[in-house]
Parts: structure tokens; sequence; C-alpha cells
């Protein structure tokens, strides 16, 4: 006999596991399961925070996708990394929690509901915010004039929320630098990014307080307990169990197949399994393009031509300056210093404090416009109403990163790392937001242990070429002031470790570099941001490119739900593992309420 549950939840990332966390609480107390595919991930030492980029590179944490080959991109197959495990994506990725803009909410409202309807805009969206987290809002009580750097409205922010988001409470003595010469060069100081609207230079909100990274893992610790709560590690769902007595004219999920054991659902099956394997789960179950399920003999049970298409992303691309001897900071001697790492985590496990609460805990992150941008043909050629959205007044087209450890990331270009060795450099990422292309994802197999075929097409728009060139230029004619390469000590030859080309030998700003030139950089260096979103999309019964409604229900097939950053009609202005956690709460919302729970 198969196990049975009020409800099945399918993946345990941000979106699951806060869909568990409210729908677990309430006071009806259903009958919950959630399926994770991954292991539990419970090793404390997976929660340091400066090792967040390292643990991003655990193999068995991430399920290590990769793109197809990007035809823009010089063919190159592009990481495409998934987190594996109780807390999903969160449990790897660099714990950067960035809403997006109070724009992207309302066009998201304006693309799925009825006028006059807001469950999907901003105002309600700010309000699920603060049930998710407690937010630490204080700069460091050691940093001078703090408040002009971080002074949020804590009104504005939850206090009580399973997840700790915030600002660590020891920063490197370069960041707040950094972010007076963003000043400097006329990028305005925002003191939250997370108010709304996101544009300005900001110092970054993390999912981390005290030196410990904050993971949906916590939202699940917090129900696990419960007698109305299972939780079920190592089991991937290959696909969907149906109501045979339907199957013909009204198919209807009543569980899921794990593993060959099948477990029922009285009420639903709710799929949160991502991007990139909740369109994996629908096909193999027989929903999804018909073509593509009679290739690989899958009964179809279902058809939807628009499962799997509309693949988004945000890429980026690096800017890598070496600096002068001796370090500017004593990052470089700790980066360079295994024993001293060793002896930091010694001292975290104490107390949570010490370097690896401190390098690389706390960025500058900025979200800008390009006004050139919009007076360009590639711009003007959108559709109107693309146009419209990009010109709404909190919408980014590219954002800036700062304190980026990519050492670790492309080791091939730096010194060995000793004791004896002493090194230090800028990074700079600059991010393309908001690109047209879009891409899909598709089967390859027969069997659904393997993964689908991944191809977001980076780069294969005439809009994204622009932006991301425009984007670069403006980067870079920050990068060339006298005042950033004065305080960030450049070598006097450019030091260019990652750049495109415009240094002369003598380290001087160069010849401008040429549209191409800067277009050739992005298709050698552009890497995935890891936000995929939109192939499940979200619309309008009757729109050819939509799957679920805004209830989150699959139409056309009744007792299935997807919940996860897949079915976002909108590719949200930040990095998105926030606008996963905000979807798991609007999903529970809407199923608390269907079933007056």
């Amino acid at each position: 006999m198969a196990a049975e549950y009020d409800f099945i939840i399918v993946g345990s990332g941000p979106a699951g596991g806060t869909l568990a966390y409210f729908l677990a609480q309430s006071p009806k107390k259903p009958n919950i399961l959630i399926l994770e595919a991954g292991s539990d991930n419970s090793d404390n030492n997976l929660r340091v925070d400066g090792k967040r980029w390292l643990t991003f590179m655990n193999k068995d944490m991430n399920y290590g996708y990769k793109t197809a080959p990007q035809t823009d991109a010089n063919n190159r197959e592009i990481d495409y990394s998934r987190g594996r495990g109780l807390g999903g994506s969160s449990a790897v990725n660099f714990g950067v929690f960035t809403v997006g803009a109070k724009d992207d909410y309302d066009e998201w409202s304006r693309l799925v509901e009825d006028p006059g309807e807001s469950f999907f805009g901003w105002d309600r969206t700010k309000a699920r915010l603060k049930k998710l987290e407690t937010f630490h809002g204080r700069a460091p009580v050691t940093l001078e004039n703090g408040t002009k750097y971080v002074s949020p409205r804590l009104e504005d922010h939850g206090s009580n929320g399973p997840l700790q988001v915030g600002f660590p409470a020891e920063w490197e003595d370069t960041v707040a630098p950094f972010l007076d010469q963003s000043e400097n060069f006329g990028f305005p100081l925002n003191p939250d990014h997370n108010s709304g609207n996101p544009l300005g230079m900001s110092a970054l909100i993390s999912s981390a307080h005290n030196g410990r990274r904050s993971t949906a893992r916590d939202l699940l610790q917090a129900i696990e307990s419960l007698p109305n709560v299972t939780i079920l590690t190592s089991s991937p769902v290959q696909r969907l169990v149906f109501d045979p007595s339907g199957l013909k004219k009204n198919p209807k999920v009543i569980g899921v197949e794990s593993n060959s054991t099948k477990y029922l659902a009285t009420k639903e099956v709710i799929l949160c399994a991502g991007s990139l394997d909740t369109p994996k789960i629908l096909m193999h179950s027989g929903i999804g393009p018909a073509d593509q399920l009679s290739q690989f003999s899958i009964p179809l049970v279902h058809p939807n031509e628009a499962i799997g298409q509309n693949l988004r992303d945000h890429g980026f691309c690096p800017l890598v300056y070496l600096r002068k001897t001796p370090p500017l900071s004593d990052r470089a001697r700790f980066y360079s210093s295994p024993t001293a790492q060793e002896e930091a985590l010694a001292q975290w496990s104490k107390d949570g404090t010490g370097p690896w609460a401190k390098f690389a805990c706390q960025t500058g992150i900025g979200f800008f416009k390009l006004p050139k941008l919009v007076s360009s043909p590639e711009f003007l050629a959108l559709p109107e109403d693309e146009k419209s959205f990009l010109n709404q007044p909190t919408i980014p087209h590219w954002e800036i990163f700062s304190h980026f450890p990519i050492h670790w990331f492309m080791p091939e270009a730096f010194p060995t790392l000793t004791e004896n060795t002493m090194f230090d450099y800028t990074c700079l990422l600059v991010f393309l937001y908001n690109a047209q292309a879009r891409g899909s994802v598709s089967l390859q197999s027969s069997d659904p242990n393997v993964p689908l075929v991944f191809d977001p097409k980076f780069l294969s728009h005439p809009y994204d070429r622009r932006a991301a060139v425009e984007a670069l230029r403006e980067a870079l004619r920050y990068t060339r002031t006298e005042r950033f390469i004065e305080e960030h000590k450049i070598q006097d030859d450019g030091g260019v470790i990652a750049a495109p080309p415009t240094w002369d030998s003598k380290g001087e700003p160069g010849e401008e570099p040429s549209d191409e030139d800067l277009l050739d950089y992005w298709r050698n260096t552009i890497s995935s941001s890891w936000h995929m979103s939109g192939t499940v999309k979200m619309g309008r019964a009757g729109e050819k490119d939509a799957v679920v409604d805004r209830k989150f229900k699959l139409m056309g097939v009744e007792g299935l739900r997807v919940a996860d950053m897949s079915v976002a009609p909108v590719l949200l202005s930040g990095h998105t593992q926030a606008g996963a956690y905000l979807t798991g709460v609007a999903a529970a919302e809407r199923i608390l309420e269907d079933y007056g729970m």
C-alpha cells in the first residue's frame, strides 16, 4: 500500500521549504510529505558565512548541470549549477538576498490578474517579506558613519520570521571606501536595496546572521518535529501518479513515484523542484510538448507546448585587476594562508566570529539604469509593453557587484596560494538585467533520472547584446577613473587579470574599446547567475505561453500546483533566492485560502 498524505511537496528549496513551513502550522494540521532528492545537509560547517563561495563547489550538494553549447557565447557550455539536499539551492548559493523592484511585482500582477487585483503586487509582497524574515538591519558598531551606508526603515522589514537576513557584524576595511568611491563616481548610495527601489549602490543584504548562513533548511527544522510533517531525503521524484479513472478526459494527480515507491496525496501535489527539474517531472509524467514526449515514447496525458519554454536568466562577466604590493588589506594574507583559514574555522566553530564571518561576507551591490540604452535601436525595436516595463522607475538595466573572491573560480589566473604568497586584487562583476532571450529546457532521454537539455540562449537577442555592451562600458568608465586606480592601488601596468583591452602599456587609460571588443569579452566570459525562471510560466487561460494560473494550479490537470521560480512571468530585478522564498509564501496563502485552513 502506498503511503497517503494530504499534501505532497516535491523539493525542499526556498519555495518548497517556505510552502511547507506555512502549511504545516495551519490550525487544521494538514498531513504533509516533503520529498527531497538529496541528503539532509546537516553538517554545521556547511553554514560558514565566508565559505558560501566554497560550499557552492561541494559536488555532493550540487547537481553540477551545464548548459547546451551557447551559440552566441563561442559555443561554450556554461555552468548551470543547482543545489541538492535539504535547502535546495539556498544550501549552496552565494547568500545574496535581493527582493527586486516594486515594479517587478506590480508587473507580475498586471500579467496574471484581473484589473484591481494585487495579490502579486508590491504591497502584498512586502507583507510577505515581513512574515518571512528576521531582519538584522544595523551597520557594525565599529563602522564610522555606518548609517550613511545602512539606514533601512525597520518597520518595512520582518522581526520574527524564520529566515535570518541582514548585514555581518564586521566588514572588511575596503567595503566602505568602495561605497564612497561609487558615490564619488556618480552612483548614488541606496541604504536599503530591499525597499522596493533597488536603484543605487548599496551594502549587500545576505541570508546570514552572526557568521552563519540561513537557508531553507532553517524553515524545515522549525517544523520537522511536528506530528503532521514527514521529510524524506534521497527521494527524487521520477513522475506523477494519476487517477486511472479519469486519465483520458480529466487527468487528476493523486500522488508521485520516487524510486519505485508511490506516495499518495488526498488533496494536492505541489512541485517545487525549480525551473530545471519541475519541467522534467512534468514531461516524464506525460505533461508537456507532444512532439517531445512522442520522440521519447512517453505516453501523452496532457499536452502543453509551453512547458519547458520561456527560460530566462541573468548573465554576468568579471572585471579583475591586480593591486600593488604590499596588499591593501589583510584579505590577501588570509586567503593565501591555509593555516590562517584553519585557525579561523576553529574560531567560527566556537562563537561564529573571526575572518570566516568577515571576508567576502559584505559586498557592494548596485543596480542602475542606462540612459543611452533606451535610445538605442535595439531598445526601440522592443514591444511597447516591454519598453514601458523597462522604463518603470524602479527597474534596473544592469548590476555591479564588488568583493567577489574570484580566485576560487579562476585559480589558473592567480599566484599559487601559499603562506608566503602575498597577492591582492579588485574584482567587480557586471550583470545584465532583463535579457530578452527566451531559452528552453527539453527532453534528451526517456530516463527520468537524466537531466533535460538546458539552453538559455545567452546573448542571442539584439537587445541583450546592446545592453551587455553598454553595461560593461559603464563599469569600465568606473574602473578607469583616477580615484579608482589610486585607491585600489592598481598595478602600473594595469594589473589586468580579466578585462577587455582598455589599458596601454603604462597603465593609463587607453583607447576606448569598441562595441565588438566588449561583446567579444562577454562571449568569452559570460556566466549564468543561476537565476533560472519561467519554464512553467504563470498566465491567463488561453494564453499560448501560460501553464499555471494565478493560483499556481497547472491548467487542465487537477490536484497539481507548481510553486517555484519556474512559474515567474517576470525575471525579477535581483538575485532570485528571495523571489523563490516569496513565491513559497504566496503559494501557501493561496492553498490555505482554498482549503479554509
